[in-house]
């Protein structure tokens, strides 16, 4: 018996492997940092700048629906790019706003990293430089004040921002009991980097009111101009398999979102990647071309889509693989239901994940 589930295993992790050379997964710690080979031996996602034919729009491996009626139309377009991959930058979006990831914060508390902004130089719009702490104690090291540590900190964001034309804060763990700490560091950065720099802060997504919540809408709002939503990761590495951000869960964040945080400083994050599920369980993050890849090299080219034409796709290869993403026709759809809203802003994460045929779909106002 052991046998036989120690060979079922070792064939799911050597399917795995192969899905896992397919992804393109958030990088420099994000998200999904790294992935697992059937050795145990944890690799992180390459990042190296894309080669030639990474960059050359993919062939539609499958029955590509396509979007009818006009154009949608924002005031403000925002999108992420990772550092090093600007060559997948063209003139073709309309981007108003492009954030360069990312620069870290080391054990110290001190930035060790920071993101050369001539490497976009040719963005007509405004650049924006991200900065990231993927630690839950660091956080709270680099947050609370009786450290020593945060007013250098501060004097450093404002001296690597020089280069640019608005910071934003990404600090995805902060501690529970850090919530004042958190407000009043984004109050001395955006004291501390002066009027002229657009100040902006990256937080999850909510559908109501939490108690004590250190992410909260109403009172982060009046600390910054912008605050990006993440309205994704509805579903992820640990959940069961469904979008990764379904139509009906994003109207509810949009929803609350708008209640709270005002117009003209709200922008709804979109996502351009997809994800996989082995057995329910295991999970990959892949963005759009990784997804054709995958159809052509397993003869497949259809796809189903769910009631709000969020495109979905199930295959058995001893393991069942399900797995959900975006095209040019669920963001379309995405970006139309926010439209309806009277959201003028938008966000997307990030440049080099998407179906290149959405560009064409988004216009500005």
């Amino acid at each position: 018996m052991k046998k036989i589930i120690s060979k079922k295993i070792k064939t799911a992790l050597l399917i795995l492997c192969t899905v896992a050379s397919l992804q393109y997964a958030y990088s420099n710690g994000k998200k999904d940092a790294a992935i697992e080979d059937p050795n145990g031996i944890l690799q992180e996602e390459i990042t190296d700048t894309p080669s030639t034919e990474e960059l050359e729009k993919p062939a539609i491996a499958y029955s590509h629906d396509l979007p009818k009626g006009d154009s949608v139309k924002f005031h403000e377009v925002w999108a992420y790019i990772l550092d090093g991959h600007s060559d997948g930058l063209t003139d073709d979006m309309n981007i108003t706003d492009l954030c360069l990831f990312s620069a870290g914060v080391n054990v110290y508390g001190e930035i060790n990293y920071v993101p050369d902004s001539s490497q976009i130089k040719k963005f007509k719009g405004r650049k924006h430089l991200i900065v990231t702490c993927d630690s839950r104690s660091l956080t709270h090291f680099i947050l609370d004040p009786d450290y020593g540590v945060r007013q250098k900190l501060i004097s450093r964001l404002v001296k690597i921002s020089k280069d640019f034309d608005g910071l934003q804060i990404d600090f995805e763990l902060v501690p529970a009991r850090d919530e004042k700490n958190f407000q009043t560091f984004l109050l001395d950065v955006r004291g501390r980097i002066g009027r002229e720099k657009w100040f902006s802060v990256a937080l999850p997504a909510r559908t109501k009111t939490l108690s004590d919540d250190v992410y909260d809408y109403d009172k982060i709002s009046s600390c910054v101009d912008r605050i990006i939503v993440m309205a994704y990761d509805e579903h992820w590495s640990g959940s069961k398999p469904g979008p990764v951000a379904s139509m009906d869960w994003c109207e509810k964040v949009a929803d609350y979102a708008s209640s709270v945080i005002p117009q003209k400083k709200l922008v709804m994050g979109l996502p351009f990647y997809g994800r996989t599920w082995v057995d329910d369980s295991l999970d990959s993050a892949w963005r759009f071309k990784g997804i054709n890849n995958m159809f052509n090299e397993r003869n497949m080219h259809t796809v189903t889509r769910d009631e709000r034409g969020i495109p979905t796709f199930t295959f058995t290869t001893q393991v069942t693989v399900t797995g959900y993403f975006d095209d040019s026709f669920s963001l379309v759809e995405r970006c139309r239901m926010y439209e309806s809203k009277n959201i003028k802003k938008t966000a997307f994460w990030r440049i080099g994940q998407e179906d290149s045929t959405f560009w064409p779909w988004l216009e500005l106002n």
